[in-house]
């Protein structure tokens, strides 16, 4: 199985192999490391590994929190293929037919920021426009997640949101009344790095949308 796991610790030598140790310890291969942020003497990793068998989330978090000043902040599965450019693959299918840009880049986003799902909704209705393949069958689009409303899925900027089990992102989309949003369970809050890299796909997305209804 393919885990992400974010890990924040000590920017300073060693640090990372030290986690990459651990890792090893309890049998995980290592496939991509990506960094999200080196700031105030500390880094934020996100680290993408293969196990041969099922592994305890607990397990991995207790191993790594050993290491002073180390600090688990969320193990959750993911679809992604280290080395594999899902964005690029995105604005190609878009570009083959960008009559269906929105709903081409609801089935793929989940992918490019390790999500599960994720939906266009109305921003005045907050009825849903487009699903991806992995949204939950039983999501109604008047109801709420976990006590949030979809109407407080709205906001005027891009937002990243909690709710209950679920870690949130809702991004307007440019020039229309819809908002992009996305979801994951079991992880931690969606990073900034990972906000900015959705609202620079979604510009591109929605300018090529346009383009061809020009």
């Amino acid at each position: 199985m393919m885990l992400r796991l974010r890990v924040s610790f000590p920017d300073r030598p060693g640090a990372l192999g030290q986690a990459a140790r651990v890792l090893g310890t309890l049998g995980a291969d290592i496939l991509q490391v990506t960094v999200l942020e080196r700031e105030v003497g500390r880094a934020v990793d996100d680290f993408t590994v293969s196990w041969p068998g099922s592994v305890d989330a607990e397990t991995v978090k207790d191993r790594l929190s050993g290491v002073p000043g180390m600090r688990v902040e969320g193990v959750w599965p993911t679809r992604e293929i280290p080395g594999a450019a899902p964005d690029y693959d995105l604005l190609k299918h878009v570009a083959a037919d960008p009559g269906r840009a929105l709903a081409t880049l609801v089935d793929a986003m989940p992918d490019l920021v390790s999500a599960e799902w994720a939906v266009t909704m109305s921003s005045e209705s907050g009825e849903f426009v487009h699903r991806s393949w992995q949204a939950p069958a039983g999501l109604d689009g008047t109801g709420g997640l976990a006590g949030i409303k979809w109407a407080d899925l709205a906001p005027l900027r891009p937002a990243v949101l909690g709710a209950g089990v679920h870690q949130l992102m809702s991004i307007p989309v440019p020039e229309v009344s819809l908002h992009l949003v996305l979801a994951r369970a079991g992880g931690p809050p969606f990073h900034r790095v990972e906000l900015d890299r959705a609202i620079r796909v979604l510009e591109i997305v929605s300018i090529m949308g346009r383009a061809s209804r020009a």
